[in-house]
């Protein structure tokens, strides 16, 4: 049998909030009963079989004008079995399999196999290919936060964006904590399980009057509570961004270069690799379909999805198809070297899995991906706007006009003006176009790379975008 090791023990010094979370450290019994699911799907006739059982533990904390507007917690197990009769399959789900659940479960998910439509492609994972070693990645903070921690940091948080100058009100702030964790049993012998701890704070703030109100914000989060940015630091960036914005302007409409800041350049990111899923792909329903081994962006151009890094937002060691998962270069030198790939589309497509599969407990696998992130130029942020004559530096978008069929791109954007290398005035309600080809084709990177979020990129400039203005 291939397992995984248990999740590490909490240690003496925890706080009240991390004894209440130790016994969600256990997976001993979804284990057992993920183990149960598939031994009953075998005993109801089933060819093969996998269960997942998802354990989550949330609590967060809102506030406003310095009081406490909401306060939850919630905790819950799920369990889901995938069932395969010959080429059919089904998925059934539930929150309690007491007593002879299991049995019952398995019986109703092996009965709706044997009418569904057969399908080719379905299966477990190959076992060759299945994790063997789990990696220690970081992944859960022994010390969670209690419910007066987190009021402290969502009004510490808002406390220091209301005191920025020209901040007129609070939108709010809010704290977060939360432990996941996952288990998956095949009938292949595959047994993997981990945990996952999560912390976030974020806040709100509003500026102006009346009709000339603006409104901007900032978070951070992490696996551990020590790679937060500061409350304070949240909630002033979140004021300072909000000041900055009165008084908008509109612009002509034109074409100049328009720079995305690194709060918006990972969506570029995004269109790459939603336009490479395997199930896209298999669809023909890409624009990128055609290209694999193309050349798309300028050779210093890489973009990787890493499952393995340390402190990972979306770190884990194996795929919900058991699949050892391993960092990927799917821009390598500007070329497109790799589809996002689980069993079922590689099947379809004639390749091998690629250890992208997603899963929950509703539902069959399907690709999606991981820790992403462009990496790094060398021109500094000021750098790559100084040659600037006239351009368009943008903070926020808004709307999804963007085609992954066709890859004509057009998103509403707010942010700057750029004139002669400086960000100027405040610029709202305009669109920027054009299509994905060419926005590859011209993008440059500079070198403040940060890994804050689940999709990660530097500041980027693309050149000659349609910017529709008044």
């Amino acid at each position: 049998m291939i397992s995984s090791p248990n999740a590490p023990s909490l240690p003496a010094s925890q706080t009240a909030a991390s004894k209440a979370a130790s016994d969600l450290l256990d997976q001993s019994a979804l284990s057992d009963l993920a183990q149960r699911l598939v031994e009953a799907a075998k005993r109801a006739g089933a060819d093969a079989a996998d269960a997942v059982a998802v354990r989550g533990m949330s609590q967060g904390v809102e506030v406003r004008d310095g009081r406490v507007e909401e306060s939850e917690r919630s905790e819950g197990d799920d369990v889901g079995l995938r069932v395969f009769v010959g080429r059919r399959q089904a998925v059934v789900s539930t929150n309690d399999v007491s007593g002879d659940g299991a049995a019952k479960l398995a019986e109703r998910a092996v009965a709706m196999a044997r009418v569904a439509p057969d399908d080719a492609y379905v299966g477990l994972a190959d076992p060759a290919l299945l994790a063997r070693d789990f990696l220690a990645l970081d992944l859960l903070d022994p010390d969670m936060p209690s419910t007066d921690e987190l009021e402290r940091r969502a009004l510490a948080a808002e406390a220091a964006g209301v005191a920025v100058k020209g901040v007129t009100k609070s939108g709010g702030a809010s704290a977060s904590c939360g432990i996941g964790g996952m288990v998956l049993v095949t009938s292949t012998g595959f047994h993997g399980k981990y945990l996952r701890s999560s912390q976030g704070i974020s806040m709100t703030a509003i500026a102006g009057q009346g009709i000339g109100m603006e409104r901007d914000y900032d978070y951070t989060s992490a696996i551990h509570g020590s790679d937060l940015l500061s409350p304070e630091s949240i909630g002033t960036r979140a004021g300072e961004r909000t000041v900055a914005r009165i008084n908008p302007r509109k612009v002509a409409t034109c074409k100049a270069p328009v720079v995305f800041d690194p709060r918006v350049s990972g969506s570029l990111v995004g269109h790459v690799v939603g336009a490479v899923n395997g199930a896209s792909i298999a669809r023909k329903t890409s624009f990128l379909k055609d290209s694999l081994g193309k050349q798309l962006f300028d050779t210093s151009i890489r973009i990787i999805d890493d499952p393995l890094r340390v402190r990972g937002l979306r770190s884990q060691s194996f795929d919900a198809e058991g699949v050892a998962v391993k960092k990927l270069a799917i821009i390598d030198q500007g070329v497109l070297t790799s589809w996002v790939l689980d069993c079922a589309t590689a099947r379809e497509l004639g390749l091998v899995t690629t250890g992208h599969a997603q899963r929950g407990v509703s539902s069959s696998p399907s690709p999606g991906s991981y820790n992403l992130h462009m990496e790094p130029g060398s021109l500094s942020p000021k750098e790559l706007i100084l040659d600037i004559k006239q351009g368009f530096y943008v903070t926020d978008l808004i709307g999804s006009g963007v085609n992954g069929v066709t890859g004509d791109y057009s998103r509403g954007a707010a942010g700057f003006w750029i004139e002669n290398g400086e960000l100027t005035y405040a610029v709202s309600e305009v669109t920027i176009a054009g299509h994905l080809f060419e926005i590859f084709k011209s993008l440059t990177p500079a070198n403040d790379l940060e890994f804050r979020y689940g999709v990660n990129a530097p500041t980027v400039r693309i050149e000659g975008l349609t910017i529709a203005g008044r």
